[in-house]
């Protein structure tokens, strides 16, 4: 019996005469390339909302209270980006993935590079802080859409031998974009005055931004016309399910899915956005002078992500998972600290954490991933990495500097501590809700 082609089959089919195969080599690059994309618009605009969002939308206020109020925008990103599952799911069951692709990265770089032109509190008043919502809105929207599942997908397809390897290469993305972003910024704040810096200097980064979306966007649609996205879409890996039936059937793994990477996405912050802010506000250091310091932990990183593909292809990506929570938790209990020894106690607290975060950050996609239903797995997958950056980072910056500024800075830690105990736990029910599925197949 013949079944209808949907226009998603249509859109992978078209592509699939079309191009070449990609090796898995050319893959990994494309990969690579979209999700340092995407970091690297997060981390422009992490950095800018510590050291020029709170003097430029809320000059108003002190300079605490004003990075406050910028971590408050923050977070409207990663509590926006479920809505842009549902919503740019839906385009990819009607449209297919090449809409949904071009559509979500088309929004993203509207939105980053509209933040180039932000004007400021005493140019138009408190419509510049309206304005900065409304773009930190869309850009968690957008991140929603360009979710490609590709993380999870290619560590469950990759042999059994070298899940750990390839479930590591698109998390190098995340210290690549982090460089680059940093980078940027150093350049900029450190040959420029002041007044030049706040008034047109810090806009280039999101300039830059934009550019770099582009050729994400062909690299991504390079991958999207492979046989091998094809054959993926075919066994219903790359499928979308509507997300009611999605919640109903994997609810429960969807959950466990979304605190087991907790440790690592909790420190994430911890090491690129609350360390600069604290910097910034109560010591006598030189932002630029730390995003260096972050450009050499960010080096170190990656190096530890390479590291984590190999060590879980030996031990297991979840044995590798519950050692790096607790160190985390070992290490929040004395590394803030090191945040008020300067210079080299930063950089001490910034390569210890970029380690810890390789390590774990490595292989926290798609850690539960395998426990979802084929039929269901991308679209869970999607959604417990919404629910993973919800509950571990869109509120962390925010989180971490009221516990230093009004506990100390060693009170932080108990952000990072929580979130390795809610690994250890959805870790520890995962394994025994397996154990349970086996029984009762038995």
């Amino acid at each position: 019996m013949a079944t209808a082609q949907t226009p998603a089959m249509a859109d992978i089919h078209s592509g699939e005469h079309g191009h070449d195969q990609a090796s898995p080599g050319e893959i990994a690059i494309g990969v690579i390339i979209g999700r340092t994309s995407e970091f690297f618009d997060f981390f422009v605009y992490a950095i800018a909302s510590v050291i020029v969002f709170p003097r430029l939308v809320f000059p108003f206020t002190s300079e605490l209270t004003g990075t406050l109020y910028s971590f408050m925008i923050f977070a409207l990103a990663f509590m926006a980006r479920p809505l842009g599952t549902v919503i740019f799911m839906t385009v990819d069951r009607e449209y297919g993935k090449t809409a949904k692709l071009v559509s979500a990265l088309f929004l993203l770089g509207t939105a980053t590079v509209a933040l180039a032109f932000l004007p400021g509190y005493h140019d138009i008043g408190s419509a510049a802080i309206w304005l900065l919502a409304l773009a930190r809105i869309a850009q968690g929207l957008a991140w929603g859409g360009a979710w490609d599942g590709m993380a999870s997908l290619l560590a469950l397809n990759a042999p059994p031998s070298k899940r750990g390897w390839y479930a590591m290469v698109p998390q190098l993305g995340a210290p690549l974009g982090l460089i680059v972003a940093s980078a940027l910024f150093a350049y900029f704040a450190g040959n420029l005055s002041a007044d030049d810096f706040f008034d047109w200097g810090w806009r280039y980064p999101f300039f830059v931004a934009f550019a770099i979306n582009v050729v994400a966007l062909f690299a991504r649609l390079r991958m999207v016309t492979t046989e091998e996205y094809a054959t993926l879409f075919e066994t219903r890996e790359l499928q979308p399910a509507r997300i009611s039936e999605t919640v109903a059937r994997e609810g429960q793994n969807i959950m466990l899915g979304a605190f087991a990477p907790l440790a690592s996405f909790a420190l994430f912050h911890m090491v690129t956005v609350f360390p600069l802010s604290w910097v910034f506000l109560f010591t006598r250091e030189s932002p630029v002078r730390f995003l260096i310091i972050e450009i050499v932990a960010a080096v170190f990183g990656v190096g530890a992500i390479v590291l984590s593909g190999i060590i879980a292809d030996r031990v297991g990506r979840k044995s590798l998972l519950m050692g790096s929570a607790i160190a985390i938790a070992i290490y929040s209990g004395f590394a803030p600290q090191l945040l008020d020894a300067g210079a080299f106690g930063e950089t001490i607290y910034m390569v210890i954490g970029f380690i810890l975060l390789g390590l774990s950050f490595g292989q926290s996609s798609g850690a539960i991933a395998s426990n979802f239903k084929q039929a269901y797995r991308y679209t869970a997958s999607a959604l417990t990495s919404d629910m993973a950056w919800l509950f571990g980072a869109g509120f962390a910056p925010l989180v971490a500097l009221l516990l230093a500024t009004n506990l100390g800075v060693i009170a932080s830690g108990a952000y990072l501590l929580s979130g390795a105990f809610w690994t250890l736990l959805a870790l520890w029910l995962s394994g025994q809700r397996e154990a349970g599925d086996m029984d009762a197949g038995a």
